[in-house]
């Protein structure tokens, strides 16, 4: 899973909606664009992937709860891994704040491109009986 990590400047798209109903899956920008990723499937993992565009202003409700240094990407690592927990985001929130929890298994990985953050992360499936 790393390698494909570290690879994952490859796997993301930029695109409108219309273009990138193909990705594995994707995240949709406030200005109509979504980020996709391209890679494919990994048996036996699940991934998530959330983008943000770095000139948004932080919220300031968000600012004073959570701070403003970094807040981009530890809000789209966040985004990611409430969606692999298939938790709402809220109440990510309310057990961990913009953290991970130390024990967890979950795998990330967060750039900055031109004018976005995007985090890829991913998760085990669990095994079925």
């Amino acid at each position: 899973m790393s390698v494909l990590l570290a690879a994952a400047p490859r796997h993301l798209r930029v695109a409108s909606a219309a273009e990138s109903g193909d990705a594995v899956t994707r995240s949709h920008l406030g200005d109509g664009r979504c980020v996709g990723w391209y890679a494919p499937p990994v048996p036996g993992w699940q991934v998530a992937i959330d983008a943000e565009r770095t000139d948004e202003p932080v919220p300031p409700a968000l600012a004073r709860r959570f701070g403003s240094t970094d807040f981009w990407a530890r809000w789209t690592r966040t985004e990611c891994l409430a969606k692999l927990a298939d938790v709402p985001v809220a109440t990510w929130w309310q057990r961990h704040g913009l953290e991970v929890p130390p024990d967890s298994s979950w795998l990330w990985r967060t750039l900055t491109l031109p004018d976005l953050v995007v985090t890829v992360a991913f998760a085990a499936r669990p095994h079925l009986p």
